[in-house]
């Protein structure tokens, strides 16, 4: 294991303080963070965000087993997940998506099916949800060992951009193409895995949405969303699978048209419209883009309209905003 997050309160935030100077932590400043200790090759983070404890490097497991724990958390999670979750490690397909808030760039939705012994492998492997995780040759890592670990039952749609506008322009919202690519997922794991009971993923629209697709098919499965679905192991893997392809296809399509493609709605995002613009002309951002968010029409605003007013939006955010993560 090589990092360990948890959420913590006011109270616990001053005794974790206490401990680590205790403990012989060094203390040095940080942005954004109420404190920062390290040790040897161990680092802990308390950010003020949360405010979370973010304990990372050598000894993670035996700093939160016999330090965080039992002295601040007062309960025992880490390698208990079967008595707190065991939800997780019963038969089921983890759905997550990657690049619904990135300007350039495909949809991605993945799906990763898991059981008792899959679920073990991929949290020994360190396997999180990729918002967690900053690197990307690790994400291809993991991405490879899911798919080992996994017998082969996982699934990813990519909807390029030129599909992708294709089909906003039709569905009218993200709700409504989020569901569907989360059934095309999902009847493709069935096919693999039919007699799985249920599928689990992040709260993102009315469920009906997804089972009235799969209905159609005849599938008989529990669609189950919740809030913060990615703390699942099966959404999580999901997620890395999805993020995976998100990246790899960045890399690829920049390298081919000889243009940096970066993440989010940057202002490097822009300057990088701008430019296949000016050589191509604004119809080449369907290719590569998200032409409904609002990017497009400030690249190109005789071409591309303004998107809808936040008021009248039917989806989950202003087209164009850069939400909390890709997915």
């Amino acid at each position: 294991m090589n990092s360990y997050t948890h959420p913590l309160t006011n109270d616990q935030v001053a005794k974790l303080r206490a401990l680590l100077e205790e403990l012989g932590f060094k203390f040095a400043p940080k942005e954004w963070t109420i404190f920062f200790g390290q040790k040897n090759k161990l680092s802990v983070a308390v950010y003020e965000k949360g405010p979370k404890v973010l304990v990372q490097g050598k000894g993670v497991e035996e700093f939160v087993q016999f330090e965080l724990e039992p002295k601040i958390l007062g309960e025992a999670k880490l390698g208990y997940e079967e008595v707190h979750s065991p939800e997780m490690f019963q038969p089921h397909f983890g759905v997550d998506e990657s690049g619904k808030g990135d300007f350039f760039g495909p949809l991605v939705i993945a799906g990763a099916y898991v059981d008792q012994g899959i679920a073990r492998k991929l949290l020994d492997a360190g396997v999180v949800d990729s918002k967690r995780i900053s690197s990307d040759a690790r994400i291809r890592a993991l991405a490879d060992m899911i798919r080992k670990s996994s017998l082969g039952l996982v699934e990813t749609v990519l909807i390029g951009p030129t599909k992708y506008n294709e089909l906003y322009e039709k569905f009218g919202n993200l709700n409504k193409l989020l569901g569907w690519g989360h059934a095309r997922v999902i009847e493709n794991l069935l096919a693999k895995k039919p007699d799985c009971p249920r599928a689990l993923s992040d709260q993102f629209a009315d469920a009906r949405v997804v089972e009235q697709s799969l209905l159609r098919h005849g599938r008989r499965i529990n669609i189950e969303q919740r809030p913060k679905a990615e703390s699942d192991i099966a959404v999580a893997a999901a997620s890395i699978l999805a993020r995976e392809a998100f990246i790899n296809w960045l890399e690829r399509k920049g390298k081919e048209i000889g243009l940096r493609l970066d993440r989010g709605v940057s202002a490097g995002v822009k300057e990088s419209a701008k430019k296949l613009v000016e050589m191509n002309g604004p119809d080449a951002l369907r290719a590569v883009a998200k032409v409904h968010f609002r990017t497009a029409h400030e690249t190109a605003p005789d071409y591309y309209p303004a998107p809808t007013p936040r008021e009248n939006w039917t989806g989950p955010r202003l087209p164009g905003r850069r939400p909390g993560g890709g997915g």
